[in-house]
């Protein structure tokens, strides 16, 4: 071993930056036995993931003892006006005995029946028919007011027909002269759509054919058919014109019979030796098998399952560019002459930018985006509503001029 330039040694006879071995061959510094262990050990990985094993652990069993110690609750009742829940009506119920209303909640028609021959006339609030006589229902006096495409509509509205396609529910205005609906204005309305008698008062109309809301007179009082509850229930009745409508339609000062669903459905009689049900006809070992089944196929799962290993990072053979994406896609459009949907892209992109801007609420209708925009912007109302729902561009000049006359319109909103 030769010796540095400088001739400089370590202790021991060593040239500097050389290690010093002793006689014994072992380098001074190494661990005992010349090597140590780099990969981490049971030990030591049981040392540092403890802690998160231990609170997850504490997690879980807080978990499962909140679950078990938790009330039991029964499940929601659509348009109940006892139940609390979003998809009850009990906060409309309140709010009606407020104003002085009696709400009497029943679950057959029998009941609605009885209710009929006291006091003075009633309004008759029809939710579910499932398990009542519509027939019965329909012979009760006084005014109706049926919520949605009910089995035994035809009885109880027989001059209402049911318009095939479904309105979809969404805030709408009510553009007709019913004065409950007109005070109330703009509601979550949709579901059924409905057509009615002539003479008959037709609201909330649905987007392609039909209204969400017809009221007639008839010989024994006022029926009324709207085609979806939603904007009754405690979730829906706090936004736009949803509670005034509710009220207007149900709280005129008569007594209330609010008919639902029964708490206890009648069960109907089982088919089979002495009523038994198809699991009490099956043998016991078919329960054991299922469950063995079951195992088994968890079995297989963990043993033939991919394990998945740690990420990696990977770099892209290529960045592309966001605007060529757009360019891209433009060209799609542009060999394809889909102006109109093209032009329906821009629009909807409009829109939804615009909608917060003005201060709109979203899923405002076509009126409240024009009107809003119009009075911002100072354009033309009728030139606004042309460029947002107006026919599709006839050529591509015109499909540029609107890609134009939007931005233009976006840019002063953004500078006011």
């Amino acid at each position: 071993m030769s010796a540095p330039v400088d001739g400089s040694l370590a202790p021991g006879g060593a040239a500097l930056g050389e290690p010093v071995v002793t006689r014994d061959g072992v380098v001074p510094g190494d661990p005992p036995g010349g090597s140590a262990p780099t990969s981490p050990t049971l030990r030591s990985t049981w040392r540092s993931g403890r802690l998160i094993v231990l609170l997850g652990a504490l997690v879980v069993l807080i978990a499962v003892l909140g679950v078990l110690l938790a009330p039991q609750r029964g499940p929601s009742r659509a348009l109940d006006p006892a139940d609390t829940s979003l998809a009850g009506s009990r906060a409309l119920a309140e709010l009606l005995r407020a104003r002085g209303v009696q709400i009497d909640r029943v679950d057959s028609a029998e009941a609605a029946a009885r209710l009929a021959t006291t006091g003075g006339p009633r309004l008759l609030l029809v939710t579910d028919t499932v398990y009542a006589d519509e027939y019965a229902l329909a012979a009760i006096p006084g005014d109706r007011l049926i919520v949605g495409d009910l089995p035994g509509l035809a009885a109880l509205a027989p001059e209402v027909r049911t318009v095939p396609e479904a309105a979809r529910t969404r805030s709408r205005e009510p553009e007709c002269a019913l004065p409950a609906a007109r005070a109330a204005g703009s509601a979550y309305m949709g579901g059924t759509a409905f057509e009615g008698p002539p003479g008959a008062a037709l609201c909330y109309p649905s987007t392609t054919e039909g209204h969400t809301l017809v009221s007639y007179s008839r010989a024994g009082g006022t029926t009324t058919v709207v085609g979806d509850g939603s904007f009754m229930t405690n979730l829906r009745l706090p936004e736009d014109g949803n509670a005034a409508l509710a009220l207007n339609l149900i709280g005129t000062g008569r007594s209330v019979t609010w008919l639902v669903r029964p708490d206890n459905p009648p069960v109907a009689e089982l088919p089979g030796e002495r009523g038994q049900s198809l699991s009490d006809l099956m043998p016991d070992n078919v329960r054991w098998t299922v469950y063995m089944a079951l195992i088994a196929v968890a079995v297989t799962a963990l043993w033939r399952g991919r394990r998945l290993g740690p990420v990696v990072t990977e770099r892209l053979p290529v960045v592309v560019r966001a605007a060529e994406t757009i360019e891209g896609r433009g060209r799609l459009y542009r060999a394809r002459r889909a102006r109109q949907r093209a032009a329906e892209a821009l629009r909807a992109g409009t829109i939804d930018r615009l909608t917060p801007r003005l201060g709109l609420a979203t899923g405002a209708g076509g009126r409240e985006v024009v009107a809003a925009l119009a009075a911002r912007t100072g354009q033309d109302a009728h030139r606004v509503g042309a460029a947002l729902y107006g026919p599709p561009p006839a050529d591509d000049a015109a499909l540029v001029a609107l890609a134009a006359y939007l931005d233009l319109m976006e840019r002063q909103v953004s500078e006011l």
